[in-house]
């Protein structure tokens, strides 16, 4: 059965809940849109050019712009005459063709392997990005769907991690795995996932260090608790879920660059997506990593983490 699968989600309540969410990109991105066609009649090159602007400033990223900008001008060259009342219509039909394409963005996608008990998730991303919040968030979902969950409190170097994870257990009602600050995160990932064996748990999420200190060391570090912990599940981790601030834009592309190149992440969580205008980002990272964005961030609260559709997605940002 896959794991999305065992969500029972308001389809209604998620929608409200993105529409607010991206409610200030929707507001910033056709604004700069409108401003962008005003007084004129045609999509010709100079709209085009203003579009790019509009596209790279919405932080969607200068490569997935020149996609979609190339994917338009096919469009505008094969229609002949395309007019500005059209534009809206078309980047909507060109971004949901683009998303669709890249694949693995579907919330009924993805699968629990056969035979992965417990799933392992080890959770990478630097501090601040809301890592250990999408971690609490995650298990009290999987909890509400049935699931046993356990927390392993991987990221040693720093006391405020480990309490925090600590609080996020409490409060969802799930066992947490800790050792003494500093201790070495491997053995933290190894006690944890022994104790999910003994105790038949479904899934378990790891936090690991928050900070990207060098590439090798974080590789180094990575690939160690990636050997210990299979010694004790095969396999494990099933995911590497790697979790960036959506608000920090063009930032969020350097942090996926950088963990993309030290270690292999399989999954995507995009968080704080409301109350910016920076929603754009989620096109871009989804085009240009070709990993499979699975949550998205639209709130604070704690059913506020959705699993990411890209469908619903596009519908959002452009329905009026």
């Amino acid at each position: 059965m896959g794991l999305f699968k065992f969500f029972s989600r308001n389809k209604e309540q998620d929608r409200e809940q993105l529409d607010r969410g991206l409610e200030k990109t929707k507001e910033s991105f056709f604004g700069k849109l409108t401003r962008a066609v005003a007084g004129r009649s045609t999509v010709d090159d100079d709209v085009l050019d203003d579009l790019e602007e509009v596209l790279v400033t919405s932080d969607v990223g200068v490569e997935t712009t020149l996609n979609i900008i190339n994917r338009i001008e096919r469009r505008v060259a094969r229609d002949k005459y395309v007019s500005t009342a059209e534009l809206k219509r078309i980047l909507r039909d060109e971004i949901a063709a683009l998303l669709t394409e890249t694949g693995g963005n579907d919330s009924e996608g993805f699968e629990i392997p056969a035979g992965a008990h417990p799933y392992v998730i080890m959770v990478v991303g630097v501090n601040g990005v809301g890592k250990t919040t999408t971690i609490g968030k995650l298990a009290w979902q999987l909890k509400k769907a049935g699931l046993t969950v356990m927390l392993g409190a991987a990221d040693t170097f720093r006391a405020a991690a480990v309490e925090q994870i600590a609080v996020w257990g409490e409060r969802v009602g799930v066992p947490v795995v800790k050792q003494q600050m500093g201790s070495d995160p491997a053995s933290v990932a190894f006690d944890t996932l022994s104790s999910a064996v003994a105790n038949d748990i479904d899934v378990v999420l790891i936090d690991t260090a928050g900070r990207l200190h060098t590439k090798k060391g974080l590789m180094d570090e990575l690939s160690k608790i990636r050997r210990v912990m299979q010694k004790v599940v095969p396999g494990a981790p099933h995911d590497v879920m790697l979790v960036v601030d959506g608000s920090t834009g063009q930032n969020a592309f350097e942090q996926a660059k950088q963990f993309t190149a030290a270690t292999d992440v399989t999954s995507l969580a995009i968080t704080k997506l409301d109350g910016t205008a920076k929603g754009g980002v989620v096109i871009g990272i989804s085009d240009q990593f070709k990993i499979p964005v699975r949550y998205i961030g639209v709130g604070e609260g704690i059913e506020d983490l959705q699993p990411f559709d890209k469908r619903s997605f596009v519908d959002s940002l452009f329905d009026d």
